[in-house]
């Protein structure tokens, strides 16, 4: 059985809807999007996007919303240094 480390995130709990586009998009998706634009621009199209991010906060990769989860396995494993 394979053994993953730890990994502990907090984010403040919120009941208000999230920029990911424009202007006034949260600090979080304007870091995100200007590391890894999307296939035709950095725009979030849908809010199934997924971004891959390593240990030091570099964006390793992007994930059309209708990438399967289990599709990206590898590389979160090569991210985690388990391969």
């Amino acid at each position: 059985m394979e053994s993953f480390p730890t990994i502990v995130l907090s984010f403040p709990k919120t009941k208000e809807k999230v920029r990911v586009n424009g202007s006034d998009s949260t600090p979080v998706y304007k870091y995100l999007k200007a590391n890894k634009s999307g296939f035709v621009s950095s725009r979030i199209k849908w809010n199934f996007t997924k971004f891959l991010v390593d240990e030091e906060g570099h964006v390793i990769n992007r994930y059309s919303p209708t990438t399967q989860p289990l599709a990206i396995e590898n590389d979160i494993k090569k991210a985690l240094r388990l391969d």
